[in-house]
């Protein structure tokens, strides 16, 4: 499968096979890219990170590390990871309640909306939207346990790569926020890409 774009701000979703690995790239170094998984046979099963964390026993999965489903069993697995290992499983996805609360007043793109347009294109239905799997986001926890919202660690072209452990469809959001540093220093959503490999 040739490389595909996630644009800036916008969302993306594809079908993969058992076996088959999702190549997500960090284009420009600074993206953060919303990443959900649903059980292609039946969307109400899904990556949780709720029951990642438990099954992983750490706050960010690192290569050979299985993603799991909200029924405990492996759905994705990290098989390689150039980024910088920082990746968030903690934020849940933005949406239109997100940017009211930072003072938008205007509709605002959001991950949530990502997600069901992702999959709208695929003539799917979200059963609810899972907190994502937030690559390339890095969310310090510090020794209080407080968090923050930091600038992505990763660099231009940089990586992860995940194994699909059942048919599965992942989708993608390059997320939209312009009002925290997420997405850099400079608070401006870029495209990401990924690619589907045997």
């Amino acid at each position: 499968m040739a490389v595909v774009e996630i644009p800036a701000r916008k969302g993306k979703a594809v079908r993969v096979r058992k076996g088959q690995r999702v190549k997500v790239i960090n284009t420009r170094g600074q993206q953060v890219v919303d990443t959900w998984a649903f059980n292609a046979d039946d969307l109400r099963e899904f990556m949780s990170m709720e029951h990642t964390r438990g099954a992983i026993m750490r706050l960010i999965p690192k290569v050979g590390d299985a993603l799991v489903t909200n029924q405990r069993r492996p759905i994705l697995t990290v098989v390689e990871d150039t980024s910088g290992g920082i990746h968030d499983t903690l934020i849940a996805a933005c949406d239109r309640y997100r940017y009211q609360l930072l003072g938008c007043k205007e509709p605002h793109d959001n991950c949530t909306d990502n997600l069901a347009a992702g999959l709208k294109a695929l003539g799917l239905t979200p059963p609810e939207t899972p907190s994502p799997l937030n690559l390339f986001m890095n969310i310090p926890v510090s020794q209080s346990y407080a968090v923050s919202f930091e600038p992505p660690v990763s660099t231009p072209g940089s990586a992860i790569t995940l194994r699909a452990e059942m048919d599965c469809v992942v989708a993608f959001s390059a997320c939209p926020q312009d009002m925290t540093p997420i997405n850099g220093v400079g608070m401006k959503p870029t495209e990401a890409h990924f690619e589907v490999l045997d």
